[in-house]
């Protein structure tokens, strides 16, 4: 089945058509935050993400703005609020681990889209459900079905806000696709994976800290 459009639902017919080309079809470039109480305890990844040119110009066709070539984040709130809202069946592509068991985020807060020309940047809070102190923390972020491509910024990608001062903080990229790999993405678009598939959880990126 095709993905949903991550920004607008008006740009179902175009992603549609992209399926013809090969996998991934949008390009998300990733700044994030992850977020700690006065405890010490983790409660929160804040993520930027810049869309690629093409995706970000198909999302802003038909945003009534005031002034040419500009865009106010009041002119994108209804642009910005489908985003989250079309993210949710996705889990947001954000996947947290604390001492090895799985973490579950409430619903984005404080999101909104920024016109950085010529990208749209969407920012969002990822609330954990619930607070955790955990010597080991692992956060990911990645498509399951490999329809978006993610990769960190290539300038501070990963921050600590409020973190215990022993935090350590560890950035993995993906690793490079094997030729098995490289074979299985070529034909993902005559055979895609749905949101369960664990394949495109090997080419995640990765933070990882540890509080010991």
């Amino acid at each position: 089945m095709m993905k949903r459009s991550i920004a607008c639902a008006c740009l179902a017919a175009a992603l549609l058509t992209a399926r013809a080309a090969a996998h991934p079809h949008v390009w998300v470039t990733l700044h994030s935050e992850i977020l700690y109480a006065a405890d010490g305890a983790m409660t929160a990844v804040r993520h930027a993400w810049r869309f690629d040119d093409m995706f970000s110009a198909y999302a802003l066709q038909g945003i009534h703005h005031a002034r040419k070539g500009e865009y106010t984040s009041e002119e994108l709130a209804s642009l910005a609020k489908l985003n989250v809202e079309s993210l949710k069946e996705y889990n947001y592509f954000t996947f947290a681990r604390g001492d090895g068991k799985k973490l579950k985020f409430a619903e984005p807060v404080d999101y909104w889209l920024e016109y950085a020309k010529p990208s749209l940047v969407l920012h969002f809070t990822l609330p954990l459900k619930a607070p955790v102190a955990a010597k080991t923390l692992q956060v990911e972020v990645y498509d399951p079905t490999i329809f978006v491509d993610f990769e960190f910024a290539k300038e501070k990608p990963v921050s600590l806000s409020g973190a215990p001062p022993q935090c350590l903080l560890k950035v993995d990229l993906p690793h490079e696709p094997t030729p098995a790999e490289q074979m299985r993405l070529s034909q993902l678009d005559a055979t895609p994976l749905d949101a369960s598939s664990a394949f495109g959880e090997i080419f995640a990126n990765k933070m990882l800290v540890n509080c010991p």
